[in-house]
């Protein structure tokens, strides 16, 4: 994959979570291709593109999770999860219900 088809998948990939978060009723702020979620309690879930090594990298307060795109799915290297399955289990630990 080259770096504007990367570009696009992953600017498709915030775009589509910013949506869901907007929807579920949560403080979002983009910056960029800087995604920045504070919830009630003050915690923070960060998302962001992150260009060098082609992944969207996921802060949370469980740890750090970087997801590559691989057969049609952002994947998890360490652990093959997927992006938007690990964003709802992020949510559920909130509080919250994330749908996509």
């Amino acid at each position: 994959m080259n770096e504007y088809e990367f570009n696009q998948i992953a600017d498709s990939a915030l775009t589509r979570i910013e949506t869901a978060i907007d929807e579920c009723g949560v403080d979002v702020n983009r910056s960029g291709n800087l995604l920045e979620v504070e919830f009630d309690n003050g915690s923070k879930i960060i998302i962001n593109r992150h260009d060098i090594n082609r992944e969207i990298w996921v802060a949370a307060k469980s740890g750090g999770f970087h997801y590559a795109w691989q057969d049609n799915a952002w994947r998890s290297g360490r652990d093959n999860s997927e992006l938007y399955t690990r964003l709802k289990e992020l949510f559920a630990e909130q509080g919250e219900a994330l749908v996509f």
